[in-house]
């Protein structure tokens, strides 16, 4: 049975080999040099820091997939709207994990404050994301036509976004004071 657990230390190389596997291989991502692990120590540690959830989905032992959120932008006023991030390995794909994997991290995103999430997917045709995606009730709110260029094509970044708890809804926080 599939665990969804905090992740520690000790995944590190396990989530830097499965995402050197969908930079080398995969449009999801538009980065084109794989991480070294310490690279992705240092991420996983802002996030932590940050008080952001980074999860790992494990089976008899053996890491399948990785899930973390980051804040969408650094200014405040985007303080409670993060980019969720999502990789599988591909032994782990169309075997619904990654929606128990979103589904979880969504869950302690909300628990940590967060009221909207959002993903930029790589590549419209990325069928398989898009699908998690919106399998949980996320919207696609736009496209970013051509605006990464990947394996010798330009590729586009699709926007879908979800609404956390009381979402909009309501104020974030007690209003204050900003002009005195």
């Amino acid at each position: 049975m599939p665990l969804i657990r905090p992740s520690t230390a000790d995944d590190i190389a396990a989530i830097s080999a499965i995402y050197a596997q969908h930079v080398l291989h995969g449009t999801g991502t538009f980065e084109l040099d794989p991480p070294t692990e310490a690279d992705m120590a240092a991420r996983r540690a802002d996030v932590l820091a940050k008080g952001l959830p980074w999860l790992v989905l494990e089976d008899a032992g053996q890491v399948l997939g990785f899930a973390y959120c980051n804040w969408f932008k650094p200014r405040p006023a985007y303080r409670f709207s993060a980019e969720d991030s999502i990789y599988l390995a591909p032994a782990a794909q169309g075997r619904g994990l990654g929606r128990a994997l979103l589904a979880e991290l969504a869950a302690q995103a909300q628990a940590a404050g967060v009221r909207k999430l959002i993903a930029v997917i790589g590549d419209s045709a990325n069928a398989g994301s898009i699908g998690v995606h919106r399998s949980l009730g996320f919207a696609r709110v736009g496209v970013l036509k051509s605006c990464g260029w990947k394996f010798g094509a330009w590729r586009d970044a699709v926007l879908m976004d979800l609404a956390l708890g009381a979402g909009s809804s309501t104020p974030a926080s007690p209003p204050t004071n900003e002009c005195a």
